[in-house]
């Protein structure tokens, strides 16, 4: 690795590949933190904002990756990273690369591999806040890959997230924690606008209604670790909350629904999944035994 004196070891160089709204977050933090920045865009003149605050630029990929100690990739997709970092051929060799770039857990470990093939430490970032929140000591940020790269630079990761954890050697983990929440707020915000469109067709403000109903809501988010438990262990016979007694009423939802002309398909589907595993002989499992279905057994 690059830098040896007092400064550069509290502050190591980094070069920033990308500049989109997330790239441009990641230099503004390291710079804001007193390291010394050199970024670089396909656009050239999108650095402006940058060099202005005291970046420097770089011509080109390969003179980005010899000036920085720690490489940030953070651009539109994998291959892309890869391409880039191609370009600057042995200069790569030694440096740190640290990539934030979104994609699947195969695209991550594939970079992994190929940078680590070429002599780059690697770690992978998975940053779970939008571009504003680069920073702030809630912002929470999985890594992968490199461990002795993670503790190098703790105080560098630290200025995108004050949550970060490494979650392993796999650089492919931090992309699957991260489409795990992604799709867990994805169901919640379905369900949720679902419930809203059945409470404002019957004229219901939605508003009274979470705050009449934040006490049973809330105790859904403790369900969460209950599941874990008995999806990890195997376990989905209960005594409580079986899918038997689920059934009445997913099917009465369904019906109030197809009566006001609410859309009926998310919870159509709900009661599909509780049917077939009912029908299957699981009707006495807990909810979590529809994990099954999910992949695909």
């Amino acid at each position: 690795m690059t830098g040896t004196d007092e400064h550069t070891a509290v502050t190591p160089p980094v070069s920033v590949l990308g500049l989109g709204e997330m790239g441009g977050a990641l230099a503004s933090a390291f710079l804001g933190g007193g390291h010394p920045t050199t970024v670089w865009n396909r656009t050239a003149a999108k650095a402006d904002p940058w060099v202005a605050k005291g970046a420097r630029q770089a011509s080109d990929v390969r003179e980005a990756v010899r000036s920085g100690e720690l490489v940030v990739v953070s651009v539109q997709g994998n291959e892309t990273a890869r391409e880039l970092l191609e370009t600057a051929g042995d200069a790569l060799a030694g440096r740190a690369v640290l990539n934030l770039t979104d994609g699947t857990s195969q695209e991550v470990r594939a970079v992994a591999t190929w940078a680590a093939e070429r002599g780059a430490a690697y770690l992978h970032g998975q940053i779970m806040t939008i571009a504003p929140g680069v920073g702030s000591p809630e912002a929470v940020v999985f890594y992968g890959g490199s461990r002795t790269l993670y503790d190098r630079y703790a105080a560098a990761l630290r200025l995108i997230g004050g949550r970060g954890t490494l979650l392993g050697a796999d650089a492919g983990v931090p992309t699957l924690y991260g489409m795990a929440v992604h799709g867990t707020m994805w169901g919640a915000l379905n369900g949720f606008l679902h419930a809203a469109a059945l409470l404002s067709d019957e004229g219901v403000p939605v508003a009274d209604f979470l705050d009449r109903a934040n006490p049973s809501l809330t105790a859904l988010l403790g369900l969460f670790p209950l599941l874990a438990g008995e999806i990890d262990s195997g376990a989905y016979a209960t005594e409580y909350g079986a899918l038997s007694a689920h059934r009445p009423s997913v099917a009465d939802l369904v019906r109030e629904c197809a009566a006001r002309g609410v859309d009926t398909t998310f919870p159509r589907y709900t009661l599909d999944l509780v049917e077939q595993a009912i029908d299957a002989g699981h009707g006495g499992d807990s909810y979590s035994r529809l994990v099954e279905h999910f992949r695909g057994r």
